[in-house]
């Protein structure tokens, strides 16, 4: 009975505060153009299969909400749509969704077609490694997030890891081996250690 209401327990949605980024029929228009020319796939519609933990780069949940909500064209293409991911988990733990999950998000080159996009304000892995509220959320949502679309740990990987995805793909010839350095192998390996004690 115990073992049961620890399981119900840690797949418990944990409390997350909507506050959505413009997001309507234009720029789902921009996103489906964007996955046909990526993936060969000419929709907005998201069927998730993989995790991407991030790092903003700033210390601002507003920045980022900002950046996101601006949908600024990329800086190499000109290209919409512009960045952003489902989620950002706030210094203070605060959880806050973005994006519907059934919407593609532009997050990581290569998995933006099946990967849920999470971002944790702080500048670096390490920061936010080590801080209790902020880690604790960022655990609770990816364990909830695993459970309801059924994704498995090795699919919970750091921005840096998206090249070794088994979903990985990329048509843009130029963008084929590109990756990003945050959240690196050693600490996802930290993060999915953590993840496994929940279970």
């Amino acid at each position: 009975m115990l073992a049961l209401a620890l399981a119900v327990a840690v797949l418990a949605k944990p409390h997350v505060v909507w506050k959505p980024i413009p997001f309507g029929a234009a720029r789902k228009a921009e996103m489906a153009r964007y996955a046909e020319k990526h993936y060969g796939i000419r929709s907005w519609v998201l069927h998730p299969k993989v995790i991407v933990e991030h790092f903003t780069a700033n210390e601002s949940f507003s920045a980022t909400w900002n950046a996101f909500a601006a949908n600024a064209p990329d800086p190499e293409l000109g290209e919409l749509p512009g960045p952003c991911a489902h989620f950002v988990v706030d210094k203070d733990g605060t959880i806050y969704q973005l994006v519907p999950l059934n919407v593609m998000c532009r997050h990581t080159v290569g998995l933006n077609y099946a990967a849920i996009g999470i971002e944790h304000v702080g500048m670096s892995d390490a920061e936010i490694l080590h801080d209790p509220a902020q880690l604790r959320a960022s655990l609770a949502l990816t364990a909830w997030l695993m459970a309801r679309f059924h994704i498995p740990l090795a699919d919970v990987i750091g921005h840096n890891e998206s090249l070794t995805s088994p979903f990985h793909k990329e048509l843009y010839a130029p963008w084929a081996h590109q990756t990003h350095g945050d959240w690196s192998r050693a600490d996802m390996d930290v993060y999915r250690a953590k993840l496994r004690q929940r279970r």
